[in-house]
């Protein structure tokens, strides 16, 4: 038992409940996040369960395209990105709109790689999962968490009730930490008081997959006018539409849609995604009897939009706690980020001699994410209302995209793709923006 475990009859506030395992931090969720948390956690010695309410290989929706914010988390993790390991690697993004179509590579940094990937969801998560495995990671799949154990003394929560395996067996895990790694749904945070907060911007993406020759693409590519065609007069949606390859004979296609802009929870995004593929050049394939999957959608929580990160024994990272990038809509990298610094956070207070020393460590992954973050997401909420406004947003399409050097420094800025010490002069702006910001 190591320092932070707790004696488990003292605190149960049920005698007779049957406990599955205990361990020194219960994970819940293995998606990016949750992996990367239980890897790092492992890595360290900790003794981790992973709990995941699927069972691998499953779906989920997403763009399936990596920056190289991604791509440097997944080689700190050890993962094999080269292509004959199946990644799909590409050179940048290629942007169209307002009549321009103009291709960014991404920039040459020392903090980051100079290339981005792609791999299907379904596939990725469990690469994630099972290198936390290697690592020492217990994993439980079909494990549906339904709430939190605490202690009737103080309030922490110790644990976690779920239903397991096929059967839907009740069973209770115990561990004196947990970390909220379930996603922009986070039952475990409302059940723990954490609630969305309204003012924080908020998206949604909708994908399919088509069979197309243009799976090989060596670009990610973001069309910046999506247009709400209702009504006489057509007005831009703040959004943009995407079509990455996958290199299996395949496109994942889809929209990101900011909600705020009225027509957000008006239009029926399914519809809009179908009428957007439907003038596409014929030749690329983007019809009804070329889909291979259905269109899925998900929700895209944005700037820190559940606070606080962390709460009597409860840390919240990735989605359920609002780390999407509210420039660009990318969360993969942020879940991975923000897993690595919680476990980092909880290897430092499991460290401590005294319950109150690791509070005190534990108390300070909050400021730890606002300071990496803080500022960059309350730039990134000013730019959310900025293009709310149709006529910023078609102001800028229309004259933004025809300056590559502007463009160049709006791709370091939306991708958050600078050097953090020294750098261009593109970098050292947006880091002082970033640094001088607020960061509530």
């Amino acid at each position: 038992m190591s320092e932070t475990a707790v004696d488990l009859s003292s605190e149960s506030s049920d005698t007779s409940e049957t406990v599955e395992s205990s361990a020194d931090v219960i994970v819940v969720g293995a998606g990016p996040a949750g992996a990367t948390t239980a890897y790092y956690l492992a890595q360290a010695g900790l003794d981790v369960l992973l709990l995941e309410k699927t069972e691998f290989p499953r779906e989920k929706v997403c763009g399936d395209g990596l920056t190289p914010r991604a791509t440097k988390q997944l080689v700190d993790m050890g993962i094999d990105v080269s292509t004959d390991n199946g990644w799909l690697h590409n050179k940048g993004l290629r942007i169209i709109g307002g009549g321009v179509r103009l291709e960014l590579d991404w920039p040459e940094l020392s903090a980051f790689p100079d290339y981005g990937l792609v791999r299907k969801r379904a596939d990725f998560d469990e690469i994630l999962a099972r290198q936390a495995q290697k690592a020492g990671a217990r994993l439980y799949e079909r494990c549906n968490v339904s709430g939190p154990v605490l202690d009737d003394r103080t309030g922490r929560i110790i644990g976690v009730t779920a239903k397991l395996g096929e059967e839907k067996r009740p069973v209770t895990f115990r561990a004196p930490l947990v970390v909220a790694a379930d996603g922009n749904s986070t039952r475990l945070s409302l059940a723990m008081g954490l609630h969305r907060r309204e003012d924080r911007p908020m998206g949604v993406a909708y994908r399919t997959y088509f069979t197309s020759p243009r799976h090989d693409d060596d670009y990610l590519e973001s069309w910046l006018e999506l247009w709400d065609t209702r009504g006489t007069e057509k007005k831009l949606l703040p959004g943009y539409g995407w079509v990455f390859g996958m290199g299996d004979g395949t496109s994942n296609v889809g929209l990101g849609i900011l909600n705020s802009s009225p027509a957000f929870g008006e239009l029926d995004w399914r519809e809009v995604l179908k009428s957007w593929c439907a003038n596409m050049p014929a030749e690329w394939g983007y019809t009804p009897e070329n889909m291979t999957d259905p269109i899925r959608g998900a929700a895209l929580p944005m700037a820190f939009n559940r606070q606080p990160h962390y709460t009597r024994g409860l840390l919240l990272v990735g989605d359920a706690g609002g780390m999407v990038n509210p420039f660009n809509g990318e969360g993969i990298a942020y879940a991975m980020e923000s897993g690595q610094l919680a476990a980092g956070v909880i290897v430092q207070a499991n460290a401590r001699l005294t319950p109150a020393g690791r509070e005190k460590a534990l108390q300070a992954y909050p400021a730890v994410l606002k300071d990496v973050y803080g500022g960059y997401y309350t730039l990134g909420r000013a730019f959310v209302k900025l293009i709310g406004n149709p006529k910023v947003m078609q102001l800028a399409t229309q004259r933004g995209l025809t300056h590559p050097i502007l463009m160049k420094f709006v791709l370091k800025m939306l991708a958050n793709l600078t050097d953090p010490q020294g750098g261009d002069a593109m970098d050292r702006i947006i880091n002082g923006l970033a640094k001088v910001a607020p960061d509530a």
